[in-house]
């Protein structure tokens, strides 16, 4: 499901409106300058966060939602207007502005690496500058989420994953879209019901201490959510005693049996989880209790399931949130959106360890003989297909129309399974992965070194 991005309320006017201010006075200064060509912006991410050997890209529908819903109400001009910032011939201009550029990209959950475009929007230069602000913002938070989930999955190996994650979120929307990334990732679902709804996303959850503590005892509160939810319950065993709160689920499920139901699955929340998982399968087995699952939350992360499960724990599944849904090791991106052409001419950034590669992309991607991801081309847009490799940027809006309908939720998780099932161990390792390799083409680094060679000349001229 995609997100209204044509308003937010009444009184906060859309969110064209989501711009950094010099977004705006610079069209302006286009405006009045004459200067209004077509120009070409390459967004990609400039090094990989820590320890990170990928990242999943996510945020895309809601990045060509926003180009399609690029409006800007009377109330944005009356606010616009009231900054005393902008002439009035350029605020008639702004009402009557809507997208009308093209867009390539590479497909959502796709896989990608250190400097490769994986955005490429080509509009008239006011259009497409205006919107850098709000297309940045919507990758940066969900391409990051979503490699993070992607990390605790593979450590979870095969394991149950859940996202608890909603309070602890940097606002609602970053957990609505976590849920929706975190299931792209391959989480098997969401206690956020909000994001179930939207997304489709299953809905689960167990119960809090509060429930446990608000009965006289831990057997009366585990049978009374036994009756209610008989063939869907999973127990919070350590409010008071882990071990104590284990021999009560263990009463309370052979009750349930009796009544011919069965219990879900305990939870394990606090404590050492390594050692009380342990204890618990030895309990739950010993009672003839095989097929409940003991699950396990608080305070976990990729780096602390791979411990737990490297060391023996007996945890089939995991609910994650704070460390996971604010990606707390590393929370943003080094995420960029730049000029690479002006009116048909290649223009570039000179910036020392900020120098941006020139023109419209390709990225051309290579397979081994084992189906493994084996290296990737970063290319001029009107390079050939390289022998043997894939381009992955495609062209998804034309002239302000989408060009083929959203994919669904379901082929995004498959297509992301199947991505990092393409990529080698090394490079997915959570700690010291290797780095994948990436290229320059020939064709670009000379077209490069024109430009480069062209501007400086233009700066020395002018001096």
């Amino acid at each position: 499901m995609s997100h209204d991005f044509s308003s937010t309320t009444a009184t906060d006017g859309s969110l064209s409106l989501f711009a950094d201010l010099y977004e705006l006075t610079m069209a302006q200064a286009y405006w009045q300058a004459g200067v209004t060509a077509d120009a070409c912006f390459s967004l990609f991410v400039r090094r990989l966060p820590s320890e990170r050997g990928y990242l999943v890209f996510a945020g895309l529908e809601d990045m060509l939602d926003a180009l399609d819903s690029l409006r800007f109400t009377q109330s944005d001009i009356s606010h616009l207007r009231s900054l005393s910032l902008f002439d009035d011939g350029f605020l008639e201009y702004l009402a009557g502005l809507s997208f009308s550029g093209s867009v390539r990209a590479m497909p959502e959950a796709s896989v990608f690496f250190a400097n490769e475009p994986v955005l490429e929007v080509t509009a008239p230069v006011i259009e497409a500058q205006i919107v850098e602000t709000l297309l940045l913002n919507q990758f940066n938070i969900q391409t990051m989420l979503a490699t993070k989930a992607a990390r605790v999955v593979s450590a979870a190996n095969g394991r149950m994953v859940v996202d608890f994650a909603a309070r602890r979120t940097q606002g609602i929307d970053a957990a609505l879209k976590f849920a929706r990334a975190a299931y792209i990732a391959g989480f098997a679902g969401t206690s956020n019901v909000l994001a179930g709804r939207r997304y489709g996303i299953p809905a689960v959850g167990t119960m809090a201490h509060s429930f446990i503590t608000s009965f006289d005892s831990e057997i009366e509160a585990f049978s009374a959510y036994a009756a209610a939810f008989p063939d869907d319950s999973t127990f919070l065993v350590d409010t008071f005693d882990t071990i104590e709160g284990m021999r009560n689920a263990i009463v309370v499920a052979k009750r349930m049996r009796e009544q011919g139901h069965e219990l879900n699955a305990v939870r394990l929340d606090s404590g050492d989880l390594l050692t009380l998982s342990i204890e618990a399968r030895a309990m739950l087995d010993a009672a003839g209790l095989p097929d409940v699952r003991a699950l396990a939350s608080g305070g976990l992360d990729e780096f602390e399931i791979e411990r737990l499960l490297e060391d023996g724990a007996m945890i089939d599944g995991f609910g994650v949130g704070t460390n996971v849904g604010t990606s707390a090791d590393y929370p943003w991106l080094d995420c960029v959106y730049k000029l690479v052409e002006y009116d048909g001419k290649p223009v570039m950034k000179l910036s020392e360890g900020k120098e941006t590669l020139v023109g419209a992309k390709q990225i051309f991607r290579s397979k081994d003989d084992d189906c493994r991801f084996a290296g990737d081309v970063i290319a001029c847009a009107d390079e050939p297909t390289l022998q043997g490799s894939e381009p992955l940027l495609v062209e998804v809006v034309r002239g302000g129309r989408r060009l083929s309908p959203a994919p669904t939720l379901a082929e995004l998780r498959q297509r992301c399974a199947s991505a990092l099932d393409c990529l080698s161990p090394a490079h997915k390792r959570l700690r010291s992965p290797h780095e994948y390799p990436v290229r320059v083409s020939e064709h670009l680094r000379m077209r490069q070194a024109q430009a480069k060679q062209a501007i400086l000349q233009r700066i020395a001229k002018s001096e």
